[in-house]
């Protein structure tokens, strides 16, 4: 998706959670030195070009639904960690780093792809967690991209992997493990699952 196109999406979400979009250009920034010049989306695009893609959302319901996955996986964030405690170890991650353990520097010692997205709220981690990912590399920010860092539309983790997914190409993308009617969680992730939603009827998801 072109920055153009995403823009008008993103300032909407900007006015909706009252975010700066000045915070987010600072941590692509950030992302974009952290990362030293790697960019494994080369990598990412191998995986999903041309390929059936499930994306795993970190909902309840996921470990019931593993027999929905086909072809490539997508784990959004703690949803890694699900699947790995499953057996399964997917081939990206795409992730704030807010879920993230141990098990991501495992799973990208292993060879899965972390896609770290950079937002204004996330720079601490972005400091704690990237040095320590040794694996491929692809960052991303729901800002205007920069070199180094990539702006596939999306604004979770889970909606940003079908985005992504549909930008690279990939043959069919299914979704498991996604709850966005759930109400046992705080205002803020609320907000968040609405506009996941959003975006992903707007994508043609019968949600």
């Amino acid at each position: 998706m072109r920055f153009e196109d995403w823009e008008p999406h993103y300032t909407a979400i900007l006015e909706y959670f009252g975010f700066e979009r000045e915070a987010d250009e600072e941590a692509a920034r950030v992302l974009a030195e952290l990362a030293g010049g790697r960019d494994d989306i080369a990598l990412l695009e191998a995986l999903i070009g041309g390929r059936n893609v499930t994306v795993c959302g970190n909902a309840p319901s996921l470990p019931a639904e593993l027999d929905r996955i086909e072809g490539t996986v997508l784990a959004a964030d703690a949803a890694a960690e699900v699947l790995a405690g499953h057996g399964v170890r997917p081939d990206a991650v795409f992730t704030d780093l807010d879920g993230a353990t141990d098990i991501f520097i495992d799973l990208s010692r292993r060879g899965t792809v972390m896609v770290v997205h950079a937002h204004g709220d996330n720079v601490p981690l972005l400091r704690h967690w990237v040095p320590r990912i040794l694996g491929p590399l692809v960052a991303t920010t729901q800002a205007a991209p920069i070199p180094g860092v990539h702006n596939f539309g999306g604004f979770t983790d889970g909606d940003r992997a079908v985005f992504a997914a549909r930008e690279l190409g990939a043959a069919d993308v299914r979704i498991i493990g996604f709850d966005l009617a759930d109400r046992d969680v705080d205002p803020l992730k609320r907000g968040k699952l609405y506009w996941a939603g959003e975006l992903l009827r707007m994508m043609g998801y019968d949600l």
